[in-house]
């Protein structure tokens, strides 16, 4: 596979879970060329120990946590949503305020728990897939995500918000 059919097919599933992750576009797109520069320096050497898209996976989880660390995300610098809504105006502000307020809470979450979140909404990523990305093992991701939504759910209801995490 080219390096060009790889960001053909993983650029925009990258671009989220590092959006997922980080909450803040800008971070986001900076961790995605983080992640892809990674990729196109190390694809020579890519022994195939790993699916292509797992390996692409942990990179981009690498790169989102790097990204974290050298800039803290504001509050209110969550930026626009990766995808426009097709909503009436009232429906969309009221979903961009949801979404702000699962953004804000995700971002409350330890790094551990936004990152099964994250691969869990990312193409409906099994457990197996999620352990291979982060090199756990399954029974760990299932207890992990558990954990997480648990944590999600309450700092949303301490929020106010009636959002149910996805399953």
């Amino acid at each position: 596979m080219t390096f060009d059919d790889l960001f053909a097919e993983l650029g925009a599933p990258v671009f989220k879970l590092c959006f997922r992750m980080l909450g803040n576009r800008h971070e986001a797109e900076d961790a995605t060329q983080d992640t892809f520069l990674a990729v196109h320096r190390g694809l020579a050497g890519f022994r195939g120990d790993a699916s292509v898209k797992t390996w692409v996976y942990r990179i981009a989880l690498r790169s989102a946590l790097t990204v974290k660390g050298r800039r803290e995300a504001t509050a209110d610098a969550w930026g626009d949503l990766p995808e426009a809504s097709p909503l009436p105006p009232e429906r969309a502000l009221e979903a961009r305020d949801q979404a702000r307020r699962v953004q804000a809470a995700m971002a409350a979450l330890p790094a551990d728990h936004r990152a099964v979140l994250a691969l869990s909404a990312l193409d409906d990523a099994s457990n197996q897939e999620i352990a291979d990305v982060l090199g756990i093992p399954v029974g760990t991701v299932g207890s992990r995500l558990h954990s997480a939504r648990k944590k999600l759910m309450a700092l949303l209801s301490a929020d106010g918000a009636a959002i149910s995490p996805r399953r």
